[in-house]
């Protein structure tokens, strides 16, 4: 087995690789093999949305960014992997846009249930070997994450767990815990704290002890949450009483009891959420369904969108006038 760990964005030997490490120690001492990689040395630029990567799987190649810098690399590296445990420090609310640039690349081109749909084409119509998808795509894969502030108050790292687990939510791999690590500005240095590097041990012993298990059989470690799926604490208040997940997207009905609020949740509106595949797949046919309305509409009204979109190519040209 296979266990990579990833510190996105943070300093070297900084708090984040400090963490990621002891999870590693712990990974070796489970049996895994281990490798670490600290992404602050690498290029990973933004998505282009140039939808080259997906033309490229849905023509009969593998996934492949055209732009040039470091992603691939990575990407080898996590295709590659069993395992993994991510970790990025969050200075401004959120964690840093080097995993954000990361997901963004990543995460469209490698939606699980498109993958899926492309290769049971591909063998129906008679394919094999280097004619089928990568099978890295497929395998079952076990992660960890890690949100590492310096702030007490942990509104003020709200935003960092729900967009860090998006790292493994479009390819599907299982969340076998997290640890939302704020405070470390009273910390000082994380090895202060028994307590918090037994927990990153913990993880790195858990993401080991994964591995070969169905997702349904793998236990939760961390804080319980809110979110009966994925334990989250954030939440979108729609049309209340409807409230959704921010990190995975169950549905849930939010009332009050006893003086406080409570959010039920339906065991079917569980089925949603993106870290199922029920959940993928709902996304991957509104994904399509929105071709079959999208292109049709642009190509009956060409003519016309390219005349009224004439200002906007010359948006300078029209405010000098």
């Amino acid at each position: 087995m296979k266990v990579l760990g990833i510190n996105f964005g943070g300093r070297a030997m900084k708090c984040g690789e400090i963490m990621v490490k002891e999870a590693l120690f712990a990974a070796k001492e489970a049996g895994a093999e281990v490798e670490f990689v600290r992404t602050i040395g690498m290029r990973i630029d933004p998505c282009l949305g140039c939808g080259v990567c997906s033309q490229k799987r849905d023509q009969g190649d593998n996934v492949h960014c055209i732009i040039k810098d470091d992603y691939e690399k990575l990407v080898e590296k996590i295709l590659d992997a069993d395992g993994i445990i991510v970790a990025a420090p969050v200075f401004s609310v959120g964690p840093t846009g080097q995993i954000k640039n990361y997901i963004d690349r990543f995460g469209a081109s490698h939606d699980r249930a498109a993958l899926d749909e492309i290769q049971k084409k591909r063998i129906e119509e008679g394919k094999s070997g280097d004619e089928l998808l990568d099978p890295r795509y497929f395998k079952k894969r076990y992660v960890a994450y890690m949100s590492i502030g310096g702030a007490d108050t942990p509104h003020w790292v709200a935003l960092g767990l729900p967009t860090i687990s998006e790292f493994g939510t479009s390819i599907h791999m299982k969340v076998v815990g997290q640890l939302d690590a704020y405070g470390q500005g009273q910390r000082a240095n994380p090895l202060f704290d028994d307590n918090l590097m037994g927990q990153c041990r913990e993880l790195g012993k858990r993401v080991t002890e994964a591995y070969g298990k169905e997702y349904d059989e793998v236990e939760w470690y961390g804080e319980e949450g809110v979110c009966p799926v994925c334990h989250g604490k954030s939440f979108m208040l729609d049309q209340a009483p409807d409230i959704y997940c921010v990190t995975c997207g169950v549905k849930g009905t939010m009332g009050w009891s006893d003086g406080s609020m409570k959010i039920h949740f339906n065991p079917e509106d569980k089925k949603i959420s993106r870290t199922r595949m029920e959940g993928l797949y709902d996304h991957y046919w509104e994904i399509e369904n929105m071709k079959k309305v999208c292109i049709p509409k642009i190509i009956e009204n060409k003519e016309w969108l390219e005349e009224h979109l004439q200002k906007y190519k010359d948006f300078d040209k029209v405010i000098a006038e």
